[in-house]
């Protein structure tokens, strides 16, 4: 399995994803908004785009869909609850279904509901596991619930489906916020030394690939049991307890990230 991460430079800060066979050369492209690029860089590697997979059906990861089928005539598959949604979808996945590209690559669907009712994570089987998260789950933060999420739904999504992956996971995002959501780690934990670390030494306009192990470390929204966390949040909402639930803490930081 070879994946080329792709950087449009795009006011949305998107990241596309190429995911190809070495065998066959046959390839996969993820919410390749930019399908020009996607196809300029599928060409100059030799690969051919059989499929296209939305993790969901927001217009910033749908909207090169139709311009690359028509130059490919590769089939677009997403999760069957977003097909209404996703005009022309060839195939709606449900969860556990297995997509394969060529002869050697596999990818699980994984139902991760949140930032839409109807998201799908691809959890990559190989010696190292991938996770292409489109907007569930980003580099040091979460993805809002503004346009039809649900943020309870996305605290079982981190709790029961993300955190449970293995720890050496490689983290593939939809946009890289990469900057502000550290910010926002270290306004929440101020002596998280691996956050600061990383804010202060990051080189370059995009992010890094991290590990899920990483982002424990630097993702508050997986530091749900931290002192200093809790403590700050009581004081950005004097209702929660002393001792929270973790599903408290997770809704205070996600409401808080919305006006931060």
């Amino acid at each position: 399995m070879i994946v080329e991460r792709l950087w449009p430079g795009n006011a949305w800060r998107n990241f596309h994803y190429l995911i190809a066979c070495e065998l066959t050369g046959e390839a996969l492209a993820v919410d390749p908004l930019d399908w020009s690029l996607c196809l300029t860089r599928a060409r100059e590697r030799g690969w051919t785009i059989t499929h296209i997979l939305n993790t969901h059906e927001h217009g910033d990861h749908i909207g090169g869909n139709e311009p690359l089928r028509a130059a490919t005539g590769a089939r677009v598959l997403a999760h069957a609850g977003a097909a209404s949604r996703i005009p022309d979808l060839d195939h709606g996945l449900e969860d556990g279904e297995v997509v394969r590209i060529g002869r050697n690559v596999e990818l699980e669907c994984l139902d991760t509901p949140g930032h839409t009712r109807s998201h799908l994570c691809l959890l990559g089987h190989a010696e190292t596991p991938l996770l292409f998260c489109g907007d569930t789950l980003f580099n040091a933060g979460a993805g809002n619930c503004h346009h039809g999420g649900d943020p309870e739904r996305l605290y079982d999504t981190f709790t029961r489906r993300l955190a449970r992956l293995p720890p050496t996971t490689l983290i593939y995002p939809g946009h890289d916020y990469l900057a502000r959501n550290l910010a926002f780690t270290l306004a929440r934990e101020p002596t998280n030394v691996a956050a600061r670390e990383l804010l202060d030494g990051r080189e370059g306009d995009t992010a890094p690939v991290t590990t899920l192990a990483r982002e424990c470390e630097i993702n508050t929204f997986f530091r749900l049991h931290q002192p200093e966390v809790i403590e700050g949040l009581r004081r950005e909402f004097p209702q929660l307890p002393q001792d929270p639930d973790p599903r408290s803490v997770f809704l205070a930081l996600r409401e808080l990230r919305n006006r931060w």
